[in-house]
């Protein structure tokens, strides 16, 4: 039944299609027999044209004779308009219907024009024009000519949007919004040729031009990148530090928590201040955010120093006189160098190193290089002083330093936190209890203590360092013992004129670092 129904249906189409031929072919036999009939109704004449073509035989007084159309034609010939009339025999329309010879191409830009008409001397009348042609420019280009100008042009916009939205996010930052640290200029800035062969430190030689102010963002993320971590070295309230390996060089890695992003950049901004590297400053090497697919990490690579803080050196080891003053000075070396403005020469790029406090200056935030020189870290929670229009660059963040080692106006909040000096000046209160902290592993050494072991807990309350601090006015005790070398005496002198409880009495750091130096020297010594 099925196989009826189908082939019914086959023989209903194949009809269809035998009756829409013959429809066709039908026409083309009605269009025939009219052109036929038109040509006989004409008389065996013919239909008369206009003609001037170059010949007596085939243009006899400018008029010929044809049984299909009369044909005018426009052209250009050596740069002139050329006009042409003939006649256009039955046997050349091909096809009948719409013929070839009639026809004028849909180019705009034609270099022919044709016509073609049915009644005698039609064409006579026919004044074909070409339309002008547009002066000669290049060919359009090819796709595979536009797609790289599109994308270069696209780059260019992308790099220009990220130094914008960069810069807003700066800007963002230091009113206190949530920062993010920049990824967009690294994508404009090119790898460095001998990230592969070079160590850190040539690098770091090679790209800062001498201004201090750190290696390129792109040189930062690729090292960032190719860190493998090894074991960890430290834990803190920001996150941990680990110790990292870069083609065979150890690196310090500071991973903070995602809370502690304000920190973070703060302290990758501060580090990558022009003119701050200096050999008592710990190195700063690259600073990312990776995505390690749960939450982002925030690293903080830096130069890594083998023996540690100087909290774990004094805690392990005890100190003679001469690295006691080696240390001490090394300290103040770079305290002085981050409280120091540089001033950039005038009209220069670089408009020079801006004065920084530290606020938070304590032996774990001291590291020991293998020298038993040391370097100042964590620097985040330090302040810029602005010169131009006397302010401070305060971190938004809600850390504040570590209630030990704070100074009695920062304790009771009578600092003038508008100016700039008191910052300098309550490094120097911290600088004296770190001084007091070496001196006690020195000579007949007594066993590592924090300052004001004796009249705090161990993790004091702000409540109770003010009570000791401002209210009492105590200080760490000096061992009589120190009195009788010569060394320590003097050390103790300089640690009693940091913590005075009047800020302005206090010592500087750069006074501080002449003073060491005085006590270092052979003829002090042998006094």
């Amino acid at each position: 039944m099925h196989a009826e129904q189908l082939r019914d249906k086959i023989r209903v189409l194949r009809n269809g299609k035998e009756k829409q031929n013959q429809i066709i072919c039908k026409t083309k036999y009605i269009y025939v027999h009219v052109l036929i009939l038109h040509v006989t109704l004409l008389g065996y004449e013919g239909l008369k044209c206009y003609c001037n073509i170059d010949s007596p035989s085939s243009c006899p007084n400018s008029t010929c004779e044809t049984d299909g159309y009369c044909y005018a034609s426009t052209n250009i010939e050596k740069g002139v308009q050329k006009y042409t009339y003939h006649c256009l025999d039955f046997k050349s329309l091909i096809p009948f219907e719409h013929p070839f010879s009639c026809s004028t191409t849909k180019n705009k830009n034609a270099s022919v024009v044709i016509e073609c008409c049915d009644t005698h001397m039609c064409n006579r009348e026919l004044r074909l024009e070409l339309q002008t042609k547009p002066p000669e420019t290049s060919p359009p280009p090819s796709a595979w000519q536009v797609v790289p100008w599109i994308v270069g042009m696209m780059m260019v916009g992308v790099c220009v949007a990220i130094s914008v939205w960069w810069k807003r996010s700066r800007n963002k930052h230091k009113r206190g919004s949530r920062p993010l640290f920049p990824v967009e200029e690294s994508l404009c800035e090119t790898r460095h040729q001998m990230m592969g062969t070079a160590t850190i430190r040539d690098m770091i030689e090679l790209t800062t031009s001498g201004s201090g102010s750190g290696l390129p963002l792109l040189v930062q993320r690729s090292i960032a990148r190719q860190i493998q971590l090894v074991d960890i070295i430290g834990k803190g309230r920001f996150g941990e530090v680990w110790r990292g390996r870069w083609h065979g060089e150890n690196v310090a890695v500071k991973i903070f928590s995602s809370r502690e992003e304000c920190s973070w950049f703060r302290e990758a901004e501060i580090y990558q201040t022009v003119m701050l590297r200096h050999e008592n400053i710990l190195g700063f090497i690259a600073a990312d955010n990776k995505d390690n697919g749960t939450w982002t990490q925030l690293w903080l690579i830096t130069n890594y120093h083998e023996n540690g803080s100087l909290f774990d050196f004094l805690t392990a080891h005890t100190i003679d006189s001469t690295t006691l003053i080696k240390m001490a000075l090394s300290i103040a070396t770079g305290l002085a160098h981050l409280h120091m403005d540089i001033v950039g020469t005038k009209g220069s790029v670089l408009a020079g190193k801006p004065a920084i406090a530290h606020r938070d200056l304590k032996s774990k935030n001291i590291l020991v290089k293998t020298n038993l020189t040391c370097v100042i870290g964590d620097l985040g929670l330090a302040v810029r002083h602005n010169v131009a229009s006397d302010s401070v660059d305060v971190p938004s963040t809600n850390r504040v330093g570590t209630k030990r080692y704070m100074a009695p106006e920062v304790l009771d909040e009578t600092m003038d936190t508008r100016q700039f000096d008191p910052y300098k000046r309550s490094d120097v209160y911290s600088f004296g209890l770190v001084l007091w902290e070496m001196a006690r592993r020195c000579g007949i050494p007594d066993d590592y203590q924090p300052p004001y072991y004796d009249c705090v807990p161990p993790d004091p309350a702000l409540e109770d360092m003010r009570r000791v601090v401002c209210v009492e006015k105590r200080r760490p005790n000096v061992p009589n013992r120190w009195h009788s070398d010569p060394v320590l005496s003097a050390i103790s002198k300089v640690m009693k004129e940091c913590w005075y409880q009047n800020p302005a009495a206090r010592l500087t750091a750069l006074r501080i670092k002449k003073t060491l130096a005085n006590i270092g020297s052979p003829d002090y010594i042998k006094q």
